[in-house]
């Protein structure tokens, strides 16, 4: 880290730090605040942290909660303690003991501060220097969700926009939020780049194409504070409440390839289903073509009895507001054949039995003919036998 960039970051922090009034008295505040800034500037603007001998600090970074208690220590080697060693640090207490100084603030409240450890280089005018950072972090205040610009219902085949809201929350570079459809993930949003040391409020976004699946459905979002090994074992999380989406879809067919054509016979019962799903309920209208007159108001159109006068080519159209189903059906009525069936086999029973009771009349008295019962060219006489 070059000498310049020190200077920026240190100033830059400085200068927060002069802007935080409700967390110092001002008169008192001001004056900590320029000494802390001088002391800064010329000890930064004089730093070696490529030193032989660097001090250093254990833990080598620091994550505290906003409002919690912290500490850390920097060890110098045995030979340099001598030469001016000091700790500059935001707010807190130190102690020296040997080649250590302890570092302790009983209430960690300034963002984006470092430690300062450093001793003098002998005969040079600069000074070997380490720095503690010390990453601050708040969990967010509550976390909301809700679609962008958008209340009530959605519609089909469009676009909405999920907004997670978390508020009161940082450093945002470390906020990661989770997007959720009932228990599935929809997505995992990366931490936004952010400069900003401090609480904030912050919006994550992510688009979504409303579909039938999608009514009834139940949205989330999760933010979660991911600060890295020295965090937290357990990382911060936040959930929002759930929304359950409504979605609007124009009637769909629950069998999608009706028959191009029903065939019936002639006396049997006729029916044509064109039940459709969609939100709203849908309502349902039949139509007899050529006649346009309506014939139904359900979604099965029943015919007790068909006759050849309701053969031809029935429309269903199912509308819900949202869009109209128009569903055709051909209908083909076909001759029942059976009654002539039956006509057939009851004159050949007739004649048969005819048959039979002829021939018996006639074995009664000792002969028959067959020629005259079944029309046989040959004669056939039966004798008879003695008894």
């Amino acid at each position: 880290m070059t000498h310049c960039v020190l200077k920026r970051v240190y100033i830059h922090q400085l200068l927060r730090f002069l802007t935080k009034q409700e967390e110092i008295m001002f008169s008192r505040g001001v004056f900590v605040a320029l000494s802390f800034m001088v002391t800064f500037l010329r000890t930064v603007s004089s730093c070696d942290y490529n030193c032989t001998y660097r001090p250093y600090f254990i833990p080598s970074r620091l994550v505290v909660k906003h409002g919690d208690s912290t500490s850390a220590a920097c060890h110098l080697c045995s030979s340099c303690q001598d030469n001016k060693f000091m700790l500059e640090f935001p707010a807190g207490e130190d102690s020296r003991n040997g080649t250590v100084i302890s570092w302790t603030s009983p209430k960690m409240t300034e963002w984006g501060r470092s430690v300062l450890c450093h001793y003098s280089i002998t005969a040079t005018d600069k000074m070997c220097c380490s720095e503690l950072p010390v990453t601050v972090y708040k969990p967010p205040d509550s976390v909301s969700i809700g679609f962008a610009n958008h209340s009530g219902q959605l519609y089909e085949a469009r676009q909405y926009t999920l907004q997670c809201k978390v508020h009161n929350v940082g450093p945002v570079r470390y906020v990661k939020v989770t997007f959720y459809r009932g228990s599935t993930v929809l997505e995992r949003l990366p931490a936004k780049n952010s400069v900003n040391e401090a609480r904030e409020n912050v919006t994550y976004t992510l688009n979504v194409n409303a579909s039938k699946e999608d009514d009834g459905v139940q949205y989330r979002c999760e933010a979660k504070l991911e600060l890295g090994s020295e965090g937290p074992q357990k990382p911060p999380m936040m959930t929002s409440q759930t929304i359950t989406a409504t979605v609007h879809y124009k009637p769909q067919r629950q069998d999608p390839t009706p028959p191009d054509q029903i065939t019936v016979t002639q006396g049997d019962t006729l029916q044509m289903n064109c039940t459709a799903e969609g939100n709203p309920h849908p309502s349902y209208s039949w139509r007899f073509l050529p006649a346009s007159l309506p014939l139904s108001n359900n979604s099965v159109l029943t015919i007790k009895s068909a006759a050849f006068a309701h053969q031809g080519n029935y429309t269903c159209s199912v509308s819900n507001g949202v869009g109209t189903l128009d569903v055709n059906f051909n209908v083909v009525v076909k001759a029942n054949i059976i009654p002539y069936i039956a006509i057939a086999t009851a004159v050949v029973l007739v004649v048969i039995v005819g048959g039979v009771v002829h021939w018996y009349r006639h074995s009664r008295r000792g002969q028959y003919n067959l020629r005259d019962v079944f029309h046989l060219n040959k004669p056939h006489i039966a004798v008879p036998t003695a008894e």
